[in-house]
């Protein structure tokens, strides 16, 4: 009998909360790479998490639920309300260097993810800021089985020294991170390096979707069955999605690399087939 080697690049959330919450945590050291971390966590109502940047700047992304929140000296005293993250943009904290956060769960269903990238020396003195659903860039990308739902919550047009954060949300039978694109390459202004996460929601949690991961020469070539609340790993190469039908399909990614731009080239064999 043949046994399966599990993906290296897919990282499964715990069935049971930690103590504190968590169900994913992944560092630049478990990811094999040197940018981007995360976590994500689920809270009861009162539960408290404490935070500090320390070497990195994080973007809270509230997925589902209400909190408090405090970030040096300021006071947010109820931030979030969607109830999934299939219901429109989201609120979202942004913390530079050097500032202590906390967020206390106001419901029993509070989930929230953080993305972390390093910061050495920050370009400028920034505080923390609270983003709201307004300030989320909404749009739509691709047409037909390729069109998906774009929040942008932390790219370029929000300042910031590292990350990159954005959601989409793509409908059952559709594809998106299509045409197939790549980031792995330092060669501005054609691409730019960026490391990436994908964590996944699925509408109904017993749904799937399929994610690829490669590279032209097939040194990395990876399809991993994705399930609700697991992240993808994506190091290097194109990284398709296909929701699978009846599934509608939430993603967030997490980016982080030296030049804070996203600069992407597509696969050249897929572009002309879809042209």
């Amino acid at each position: 009998m043949t046994t399966l080697t599990p993906s290296r690049l897919l990282v499964r959330s715990t069935t049971a909360p930690a103590a504190d919450g968590r169900v994913v945590h992944v560092t630049p050291e478990s990811a094999g790479w040197r940018h981007v971390g995360f976590e994500m966590f689920h809270l009861r109502a009162g539960q408290r998490l404490e935070r500090r940047t320390v070497g990195h700047e994080a973007c809270v992304v509230m997925l589902g639920g209400r909190c408090r929140v405090q970030a040096a000296g300021q006071t947010w005293p109820e931030v979030g309300g969607r109830e999934t993250p299939f219901d429109g943009p989201p609120h979202a904290l942004y913390v530079p260097l050097g500032n202590d956060y906390a967020l206390e769960a106001l419901t029993d269903d509070v989930e929230l993810a953080i993305g972390t990238g390093p910061v050495a020396s920050p370009s400028e003195t920034r505080a923390p800021r609270l983003l709201t659903p307004g300030d989320v860039r909404v749009s739509t990308r691709g047409s037909g089985s390729m069109e998906r739902t774009i929040h942008d919550i932390l790219m370029e047009d929000q300042a910031a020294e590292t990350l990159l954060v954005t959601e989409v949300l793509t409908p059952g039978g559709h594809w998106s991170s299509y045409p197939p694109h790549k980031h792995d390459t330092p060669d501005p202004p054609r691409e730019t390096y960026l490391e990436e996460l994908y964590y996944h929601r699925l509408r109904r949690p017993d749904g799937w979707a399929i994610q690829r991961v490669y590279t032209r020469d097939r040194t990395l070539d990876e399809s991993i069955a994705v399930g609700d609340g697991d992240c993808v790993l994506v190091p290097r190469g194109y990284h398709p999605v296909s929701a699978a039908p009846g599934f509608d399909l939430y993603y967030l990614n997490i980016m982080a690399g030296p030049i804070r731009q996203w600069r992407v080239t597509l696969d050249p064999d897929v572009e002309r087939a879809v042209q």
